[in-house]
């Protein structure tokens, strides 16, 4: 009687669901089961209630903005960064630590990613669902619906976690790889320490409330950032609609996944002490761009504060090219060598993101001191960009060629000649 009552139960929930995608709710409204994180279902009218008073928000303006006219938008923190550099184009409060609700899995799938990169996890691999893990069937929480002692494969359970953004499957592989969320947590600081995120700290794989548990908008955009440049073989999930497991077809919570065809990542987030969250990229053209949405009134809220933030970068900045890769940029000294000199260059493209119609300068810091053997591919120096006098990015040179060692006869007069200033 209560396996039949549990799977009447995920009836409703798909019949919900199907209800709300019709009536054009693309991201689940808050009648629906599975709601980002343990917040509790919220009826229409309350939830109506809520999208008037975010509305109704004074806009947060930009503390950072490297473009005139940056958007002010009703969140407690917010960020706009350009993928290939890293560099923070427009922020506000991007430093504060925050409760970051489900954007937490974006850790724990990252560290799953890594595993399944590193073959200590594979595909196939089964992961058991323990009393810990398992969703009770309630529409208190985000569920992947694994059910209590049964098994599922690494690929399924990230699919849960990415997707339908299952507490389940983060509880499940945070105790498979790490005999508990508490040590599985202890990875995820680890490698937000690795990432260089300075203002974050995890307690648990899910993002569930704990007053110790923060990160903050720039922090988010460096996760977001190394999972498009590290997980190239998985980062399509992010951009998947739906998925289905044990019968139940859940969609993606991220709206802009339906409207807009640039998008395609990364997770949503919400608890009442989160509020709405949102870390999305969007690629048009040779131009990505991540933003991060912390703590806003609705989901609504921000897929539309999403939306005005790429719409202002990508009119607002565009690409340059300031050297084509293994152009002589400069020339640098080399003692001891059979060349005095070594052509440097780019060893790679250089994409800048820069204010549109705004002039370049490039400058170049050449080491001091170097020596011979010199092998083609060390990096012999840097140049710089600016642009209105503000640096906007940097990238190494490399020689162009090898310089051999002189021998010693000819070491000892360039020993001469050092000596007497010649």
């Amino acid at each position: 009687m209560q396996t039949q009552t549990f799977r009447l139960n995920q009836i409703a929930l798909v019949f919900t669901f199907a209800v709300s995608l019709a009536a054009g709710s693309l991201a689940p409204s808050a009648s629906y089961a599975a709601t980002h994180h343990a917040a509790k279902a919220v009826p229409q009218k309350k939830a109506t209630a809520r999208k008037d008073k975010a509305d109704s928000t004074p806009g947060l303006a930009a503390d950072v903005a490297l473009a005139d006219n940056p958007p002010a938008l009703p969140a407690k923190a917010w960020l706009l960064m350009d993928y290939d550099s890293g560099q923070v184009l427009a922020s506000a409060n991007a430093e504060e630590p925050l409760p970051p609700a489900s954007l937490t899995k974006m850790m724990t799938s990252y560290l799953v990613e890594q595993a399944l990169r590193s073959g200590k996890l594979k595909q196939t691999d089964l992961v058991s669902v323990s009393q810990n893990a398992w969703c009770r069937g309630t529409n208190t929480e985000s569920c992947m619906y694994l059910p209590l002692n049964s098994q599922a494969t690494v690929i399924d359970i990230l699919r849960g976690i990415i997707i339908q953004s299952g507490n389940d499957a983060s509880k499940a592989i945070a105790e498979h790889m790490a005999g508990s969320e508490d040590g599985f947590a202890k990875l995820m600081n680890a490698e937000a320490q690795r990432l260089g995120m300075t203002h974050t700290h995890f307690v648990n794989p899910t993002g569930l409330p704990d007053p110790a548990h923060k990160s903050s908008a720039h922090d988010l955009a460096i996760l977001a950032r190394a999972i498009i440049h590290d997980s190239a073989d998985y980062y399509p999930i992010y951009a998947e609609r739906e998925f289905k497991y044990n019968g139940i077809k859940q969609g993606n919570r991220n709206a802009l996944l339906y409207t807009d065809p640039t998008v395609d990542g990364l997770k949503t987030g919400h608890t009442d002490e989160a509020g709405f969250c949102l870390v999305t990229s969007s690629k048009r053209s040779d131009m990505r761009l991540i933003t991060v949405i912390l703590n806003t009134g609705s989901a609504q809220a921000r897929a539309d504060e999403t939306r005005t933030l790429l719409g202002w970068g990508f009119s607002s900045f565009e690409k340059n090219t300031p050297f084509q890769p293994n152009a002589v940029v400069s020339q640098a000294k080399v003692n001891f060598g059979k060349a005095d000199t070594v052509a440097a260059g780019l060893g790679a493209p250089w994409l800048l993101t820069v204010p549109r119609g705004q002039q370049v300068q490039t400058s170049v810091e050449i080491k001091t001191g170097l020596e011979a053997p010199v092998a083609k591919g060390d990096v012999v120096g840097k140049v710089l960009a600016t642009a209105n006098g503000k640096p906007i990015g940097e990238a190494p040179l490399v020689a162009q060629a090898d310089v051999e060692r002189a021998n010693f006869l000819m070491r000892a007069w360039q020993h001469i000649t050092k000596l007497f200033g010649k």
